[in-house]
């Protein structure tokens, strides 16, 4: 049995698995604070204490005692900051954070190749501006920085004692030369990063360390047991649902969304704000469209009616129509295609008579328009792809997953265990890197349980456009 343990933005996931099916989840939630406009925080001691609790969620489930490895997965490009007694500094700063935007324009100046050498433009949710930022207004922080990790490297980190991170997460930061698959030194630099402070990097299924006496006495698990590096959660949804090989791709609506495509080549489009990243696994890279806000709409509205996610998505079910109002998804900016982490979220064409199913209904759309709208930067690219799995809390909506369908004219499919994609993955590499599977056995996709096919897009085609006149009335970028 293999262990995959996901630090998420709203919760930890873990999973225990065999080599071809989930035996057992369990889940622990997390919260995030924002001390100002535009901040995203989360300490990393919390993650640690969820991942314990959700261990000890599993112990009634199964004998943590069977775990053969464990592999990890995580939202990527936070900046967990170690002082030299490999402390955290202060609270992580999240993928969702936009404060760092002029350093991004600093940072873009200083580099101006920077796109094709991290394989996207420079954009405040990535780790390296943060630093820069950190230098600039905290620097009584950034003198106490003597180490950086990602936030799953980080509770690996905890588990085994050293300090390492994988290729897929590396790509997140803007410091790795996706190329090469090595870190940037002059991207370093240009952000204020002493080279010593980065983690080595090495592929995804690669064993770090094994499970440490003092992690063992704290989580249950057995001392020794082997822990591999794992992925970013884009790059570890991809190897549950076996997008390893050109030609694979998927959907994912967790906190953020994103629409991913594998490949074996290096194929950089900066310009239109797709990611080319660096795969958690040999010789192989993805593109993705990247968005701040994925399905965490549905939850927020959810919160502020006081309905479960579920009732909001029945409310949507039941209204349809032209006095649905528009809405605008950008609750914290937003980052693929549109680059513009100064737009914040809005309503178009409330009325008197506007009912909250009909704004739940909005809600829904809109996060499928953000779908449409990342499908067309992708170009011919999305033209390779036959379908699209769906992965995430929100791909147990089939309303959602019919109207991406029908926005992007892709088939989109779902699969048991969808809702636990990057652990199972990380389970998955965890399986791999012990020599239980072997890396063309990643490629492997789950059995799909339900298919969705794109409908007639007329009845969708005018609140689309109207959705995308709305963006550029009270766009914010220049």
């Amino acid at each position: 049995m293999y262990l995959g343990i996901d630090i998420g933005t709203s919760a930890v996931k873990l999973v225990c698995a065999d080599t071809d099916r989930i035996v057992a989840t369990a889940s622990v939630g997390l919260e995030t604070t924002s001390p100002q406009p535009g901040w995203s925080e989360q300490h990393p001691g919390h993650w640690w204490r969820a991942t314990r609790a959700a261990l000890q969620q599993l112990k009634g489930q199964v004998a943590l005692s069977d775990v053969k490895a464990i592999g990890l997965s995580g939202q990527m490009h936070g900046a967990v900051l170690l002082d030299r007694a490999l402390r955290p500094v202060r609270p992580a700063i999240l993928w969702n954070d936009s404060r760092a935007t002029r350093e991004c324009d600093k940072l873009y100046a200083a580099q101006p190749q920077i796109g094709q050498i991290a394989g996207v433009l420079p954009l405040p949710g990535f780790t390296a501006p943060k630093i820069a930022w950190l230098k600039q207004h905290e620097p009584d922080s950034y003198a106490r920085i003597a180490r950086i990790l990602l936030p799953k490297d980080y509770v690996g980190f905890r588990l085994h004692g050293e300090l390492t991170t994988d290729t897929s997460d590396a790509a997140g930061t803007l410091w790795l030369d996706q190329a090469a698959r090595e870190w940037h030194v002059r991207v370093a630099a240009a952000t204020d990063v002493d080279f010593d402070w980065l983690p080595q990097v090495v592929d995804g299924h690669s064993v770090v360390g094994a499970v440490t006496a003092q992690a063992a006495s704290e989580t249950g698990l057995k001392p020794g047991i082997p822990v591999v590096a794992g992925g970013g959660d884009a790059a570890t949804g991809a190897v549950s649902l076996g997008a390893t090989e050109p030609g694979r791709g998927f959907i994912s609506l967790g906190t953020s969304g994103q629409l991913f495509a594998a490949d074996i080549e290096y194929k950089p489009n900066p310009e239109c704000y797709v990611h080319a990243f660096a795969h958690t696994l040999p010789g192989r890279w993805y593109q993705m469209a990247a968005m701040l806000n994925g399905a965490r709409p549905i939850s927020w509205i959810g919160g502020q009616f006081g309905l479960s996610a579920a009732e909001v998505v029945s409310l949507a079910e039941s209204v349809s129509g032209d006095r649905v109002p528009v809405f605008l998804p950008y609750l914290t900016g937003e980052r693929s295609p549109l680059g513009d982490p100064k737009i914040r979220a809005c309503f178009f064409g409330l009325e008197d008579s506007t009912t909250r199913a009909e704004i739940c209904r909005s809600v829904v759309e809109a996060i499928a328009f953000c779908f449409a709208d990342a499908a067309q930067s992708f170009g011919d690219t999305i033209g390779s792809l036959s379908e699209l799995a769906a992965i995430g809390g929100g791909s147990r909506s089939d309303l959602l997953l019919g109207l991406i369908a029908t926005v992007t004219g892709k088939p989109i499919v779902r699969s048991d265990g969808a809702d636990s994609g990057p652990a199972y993955g990380a389970a998955r590499l965890a399986a791999c890197g012990t020599g239980a599977l072997a890396i063309t056995d990643l490629s492997d996709r789950p059995l799909t349980t339900d298919r969705f096919e794109p409908a007639d897009p007329a009845a969708l085609s005018e609140r689309l456009t109207r959705f995308r006149r709305l963006y550029t009335a009270v766009s914010t970028v220049d």
